[in-house]
């Protein structure tokens, strides 16, 4: 057990000593390992597994729109996973640009003793660029979504003119989300399981 987590243990979680300044809600180890048993972050930790558990909820909503006809259903499960997946994302990017600095300080912590190097490093930097793609697409994408089925449906949903954009526009969001998805699982395994 690494010194600086001494202070309390759960299987499968670090909890390193609070500090004095934050008192016990603040623990700054807690923000550099993370709870799924390898050496990433919290944050991307948490960020994977709302990828994992975002498409199981997705298809449930296509399920209630698609078969069950539950309009309102699948608008509220919709903007329940859009501000879901908005508030992730934006604690990951801060996490991951203001309080580690960008990716690689995340793949390889210590420096003296990188987890990634040539062609591994290589092959790790491919894989997240072709996760980038979908990533930076999906909020874009759905956003577009969300924003134009609020506008353009009325307040209990009920299929109308704007249907058929909708439906085009709701399967390329998911397929970018599933896309999204699996290629972050996809770099997740490949930067810190392999």
């Amino acid at each position: 057990m690494d010194s600086r987590c001494a202070a309390a243990s759960i299987p499968g979680i670090s909890i390193g000593p609070p500090t004095r300044k934050w008192g016990r809600l603040y623990n700054p180890h807690m923000l550099t390992h993370g709870f799924l048993g390898y050496d990433a972050s919290f944050m991307l930790d948490f960020v994977v597994t709302a990828l994992a558990a975002i498409v199981p909820i997705l298809l449930y909503s296509l399920y209630a729109v698609k078969v069950q006809r539950r309009y309102l259903l699948h608008r509220n499960l919709q903007i329940i996973l859009g501000i879901t997946l908005l508030v992730a994302v934006t604690a990951f990017e801060v996490d991951m640009q203001f309080i580690h600095g960008g990716w690689r300080n995340i793949v390889n912590k210590n420096p003296e003793s990188p987890r990634l190097t040539g062609a591994e490093f290589e092959h790790v930097s491919r894989v997240l660029r072709v996760h980038l793609i979908f990533a930076i697409t999906t909020p874009l994408l759905w956003g577009t979504t969300l924003i134009l089925a609020l506008r353009e449906f009325a307040r209990t949903p009920v299929p109308g003119k704007h249907s058929q954009l909708h439906k085009t526009l709701g399967w390329l969001s998911v397929i970018d989300i599933v896309g999204t998805s699996v290629t972050g699982l996809w770099f997740y395994y490949v930067a810190f399981v392999a």
